[in-house]
């Protein structure tokens, strides 16, 4: 082997394995054997081809995912893989490009032009709460739905609307028992996380959770597709595939619909049909089957889907805020 590589020359042996070569690469494991420190030119070619897609692999699979819903799924069932990114790489990309959008937008986020606005935080003062409650008690209010509050200070239904935030959160205490203690205790953590600093911990939480959360959902996802597929002789691989395209093309589109202006709802609402209509189609060019059997399958996957999606959400940020 040599002992010190010449980095302008054709080296004997590989200095990363040790084979003997002949030749510009390796034939074990396929790396230059003329090395040299790379110019700025050579640095930025390798940069351009290695993350936007040496040979187009960026725009053919972006047509296809955009354009051709579960085209890029057949290809890749069929055997044609090197002219596209690969499937993970694709969904981790969109997905992460979307959380890092969403928070980096921090209130001011809309779909497609309607605006998603939270319940504002009320910070009250203990004293306020006993007033209210003494002038204005919960009873006497539920008594008399038509009383004309209108020379009570703004102030005050801000400290009601807080009472009853507190006698809900009371009445589910009281539902769970104290055979449920854990529970009741893991849920007042959660709400003074909501309530600590504008809910700043519980978005901490949400922004550091939710896309472990969202990606540990794909092998369900996939799952759901075998058993709603049975009998297609598909591989569970092959769902799984499918689920990480259709779920990059979910996360594309609401980047999307959350950095168009508000101004242009109508280009928000093009683009809201085609992500509601996209994974159907794409269902039924990848496995077959009837437009009624394939809207059939895609309500039931959806269904199951947004419910264990919600699941693993707040189960998580349930546990992180907890702690």
């Amino acid at each position: 082997m040599n002992s010190q590589v010449d980095l302008h020359h054709t080296a004997s042996d590989c200095p990363n394995c040790g084979a003997h070569v002949s030749g510009n690469f390796c034939h074990e494991c396929g790396q230059e054997t003329v090395l040299h420190p790379p110019s700025t030119r050579e640095f930025l070619h390798e940069f351009v081809g290695h993350y936007v897609a040496l040979e187009g692999k960026l725009l053919q699979t972006m047509k296809l995912l955009l354009l051709k819903p579960g085209q890029l799924s057949l290809e890749y069932m069929q055997g044609r893989r090197v002219r596209y990114i690969e499937p993970l790489r694709v969904y981790l990309t969109f997905s992460l490009i979307f959380f890092a959008v969403f928070k980096f937008m921090g209130e001011d986020h809309h779909i497609g032009g309607v605006k998603l606005d939270g319940a504002p935080v009320v910070k009250v003062d203990p004293q306020d709460k006993k007033k209210a409650a003494s002038t204005h008690p919960p009873a006497a209010t539920a008594a008399k739905p038509d009383e004309d509050e209108s020379d009570d200070p703004p102030a005050m239904d801000k400290v009601r609307a807080e009472l009853r935030k507190d006698e809900a959160l009371q009445d589910v205490k009281k539902d769970l028992g104290k055979d449920n203690a854990g529970i009741v205790e893991t849920i007042e953590k959660i709400a003074s996380a909501a309530a600590d600093d504008d809910g700043a911990k519980l978005k901490k939480v949400f922004f550091g959770s939710a896309p472990y959360a969202v990606f540990a959902m794909m092998p369900l996802f996939a799952l759901y597709l075998k058993i709603l597929y049975l009998g297609t002789g598909k591989r569970y691989g092959e769902h799984l595939l499918f689920a990480l395209h259709t779920n990059a093309f979910a996360f594309l589109m609401l980047t999307l619909l959350l950095v168009i202006p508000s101004g242009v709802p109508w280009v928000g609402k093009l683009l809201g049909l085609w992500l509601t209509f996209y994974l159907p189609t794409a269902m039924r060019r990848v496995y077959g089957g009837s437009r009624k059997m394939t809207a059939l399958r895609w309500i039931v996957l959806m269904f199951l889907h947004l419910l264990t999606l919600t699941v693993a959400i707040s189960v998580t940020v349930g546990v992180g805020a907890s702690h």
